[in-house]
């Protein structure tokens, strides 16, 4: 049974909608001259910041600019003078905008379908999470209303923005987030559908499809240069942003574990009400219950002078254990939002005793906090202040539950579950960009982009497989690796078989890459030096790997190699001689056996030549000796 038929997502009523982020292979970030480069070295110097949220243009507060701004955190910048400038550190004013990024989105656009605007204006988007020094990002809109077409229907491109990448963050101690500038600026397009897609399915194909788009332009390759993230509800749900997807074969699965987490949410919520259940405000103190307690997490907090804490939440016993997702439950929910102030986690009523907590003290604190059949408790432990500020997000959280499905921005897992990030965020964030002019997107330019449209994956895919006569699987293979130009080259500027030409680029240097060889030797003419020797029959086609890895070792050129490696070729007269040999020293069995000593002589001759001959010159050559003894 597959999944659309253990879950009805038409009865459901299943949107969801795609948020694509690609970085683009400029020569130069979006406002400013810097390279588009990363780096690990030592930065040269350091920017620290205190963000805040800011009321937009009608007097409005973000909430998840505003949840942000409760953890109180500090932001520390690395920067470098190669690859940053004042621009990143927010101490001077955007250059002009990157014409070569406007020019590949007005191309992606095009592509897509899409109704390009008159004018590219820059607005601000603010995001205090510490991603931008300036607590917002750049962003603009470059076209909207195109289409894709999948086999499970059309999808509305709704949007195509040009904004520029955040920060790269590298770790958080005490309070205090790290931050990279090299990221910060680099171009980046944001491309968003409408919830017009309907299927698990149909969501990978519309992320492989956008995937193939984005490709055949000039954008960053590798891990990190494209995010997606994930837009889902159901009829009596929420919306929900997953951030950070990166499999597309997990999205599918990814899919339904939301579906069943926002099921079970709602079944939650029935109880609940069902219950008659609230959420008191007190937060009660439990220090004395745990003066003598056996529990290590509790003590490390007491000794730091920190607090115990406690709220209570009536009718919700037996619930916060529920499993939403596998091997995550309701009380893990509660927990992220705990997270967020700082602790480390939360303890509550549906798992104790444990983790050295008695039950004695569970007896005491139900005691204290008039805990009834149906009531719970949730506990903290930390400094007093993250634990009031943890317990006060738990308790904003148990109200939603009541309410059902809360929307907001969730984290992808490895596993295809989710976590919490933070709120949805409203459209309060955004406001005019000052420092920019706008930029006036003409008709000739259009014209000069339409004109010039690069060819499509599936459609270069369909041509090579046409003009080149490749296997469908080989065409695939170097599209989605992108080496059809270079494919091209080489069967260009040598005599060898197409599949020949295409194999090592389709799967052999992707072996090699994975078992750690800098491929990036393998240039396009160590390919064709590499094919000459095989259509020169210097050696066989069965040597290339070898000679490919010998190149990424040691540097040297494929002839250097072959020789090193004793794969080149025998002449055909060392050919001849070796066979004359063998046959000369086999007369007795050819004379008892005749032409049944052909298979025989010929695995002697292959033995002795070691592969380095071409089988039917062998073949030839045994042949001809056996019968000039036979005469």
């Amino acid at each position: 049974m597959d999944m659309d038929e253990k879950i009805n997502y038409n009865e459901l009523g299943l949107m969801m909608g795609l948020e694509i982020h690609q970085q683009l292979n400029t020569k130069t970030k979006l406002f400013c001259p810097c390279e588009c480069e990363l780096t690990d070295k030592k930065p040269n110097y350091r920017v620290l910041r205190y963000l805040r949220p800011t009321q937009s243009e009608l007097g409005k507060i973000d909430r998840a600019a505003f949840e942000e701004s409760r953890r109180k955190l500090t932001f520390l910048y690395d920067a470098y003078p190669e690859h940053t400038c004042l621009v990143e550190a927010d101490d001077e004013p955007p250059h002009p905008l990157n014409q070569e990024a406007l020019e590949i989105g007005l191309i992606i656009a095009s592509l897509l379908n899409m109704q390009v605007v008159d004018e590219f204006h820059t607005m601000r988007k603010q995001v205090i999470d510490g991603s931008n020094t300036g607590g917002f990002q750049r962003t603009g809109l470059v076209a909207s209303n195109g289409y894709l077409d999948t086999p499970y229907g059309r999808v509305v491109i709704e949007n195509l923005c040009l904004e520029e990448d955040a920060a790269r963050r590298m770790g958080q101690r005490k309070g205090k987030v790290e931050f990279r500038l090299d990221r910060l600026g680099i171009p980046l397009l944001e491309i968003t559908t409408d919830p017009s897609i309907h299927r698990p399915e149909q969501v990978r194909e519309v992320a492989y499809q956008l995937g193939q788009v984005l490709r055949s332009t000039k954008v960053k390759r590798g891990l990190g240069t494209i995010r997606q993230d994930l837009n889902i509800s159901i009829r009596d749900g929420a919306r929900v942003e997953i951030k950070g997807v990166q499999d597309l074969d997990a999205m599918p699965l990814m899919v339904e574990n939301e579906v069943k987490r926002q099921l079970k949410l709602l079944e939650i919520r029935g109880k609940l009400l069902e219950r008659k259940a609230e959420v008191e405000e007190e937060i009660y103190d439990l220090e004395e219950i745990f003066k003598e307690t056996e529990s290590k997490i509790i003590q490390k907090a007491l000794k730091k002078d920190g607090k115990v804490l406690a709220i209570k939440l009536v009718g919700f016993r037996g619930l916060i254990g529920k499993e939403l997702q596998p091997n995550r439950r309701f009380g893990t929910e509660l927990a992220g939002y705990a997270k967020k102030m700082g602790v480390a986690g939360i303890f509550h009523t549906d798992e104790l005793p444990a983790y050295g907590i008695l039950q004695e003290e569970v007896e005491g604190i139900n005691k204290l906090m008039e805990i009834g059949e149906y009531d719970a408790f949730i506990l903290v432990a930390d400094e007093e202040e993250k634990a009031r500020n943890a317990l006060e997000e738990v308790q904003r959280r148990a109200g939603m539950s009541m309410k059902g499905v809360p929307e907001e921005t969730r984290k992808a897992l490895d596993d295809a579950n989710t976590e919490y990030l933070r709120p949805l965020p409203t459209a309060s964030r955004m406001y005019v960009e000052t420092d920019i002019p706008a930029q006036v997107i003409s008709k000739e330019r259009l014209d000069h982009v339409n004109a010039n449209l690069p060819e499509l994956p599936e459609e270069k895919k369909s041509r090579i497989i046409e003009e080149y006569g490749l296997s469908e699987d080989l065409a695939t293979a170097l599209v989605k690796r992108d080496q059809v130009s270079k494919f091209e080259e080489i069967t260009h500027d040598t005599n060898v078989s197409p599949t020949t030409a295409a194999t090592p680029l389709a799967y052999t240097e992707p072996d090699l890459r994975r078992d750690g060889c800098d491929v990036s030797v393998l240039t396009t003419q160590t390919y064709i030096d590499t094919l000459k020797l095989v259509d020169g029959n210097q050696i066989t086609a069965a040597s290339i790997p070898k000679v490919l890895r010998g190149v990424c070792e040691t540097g040297n050129s494929p002839l250097i190699v072959s020789k090193e490696l004793d794969l080149l070729m025998f002449s055909e007269d060392d050919v001849k001689g070796i066979v004359k040999g063998i046959v000369s020293s086999n007369v007795e069995m050819i004379k008892e056996r005749g032409q049944a000593v052909m298979g025989p002589l010929m695995g002697k001759a292959m033995k002795e030549l070691k592969g380095k001959a071409d089988g039917k010159l062998v073949n030839k050559f045994v042949k001809e000796e056996i019968e000039n003894y036979l005469k």
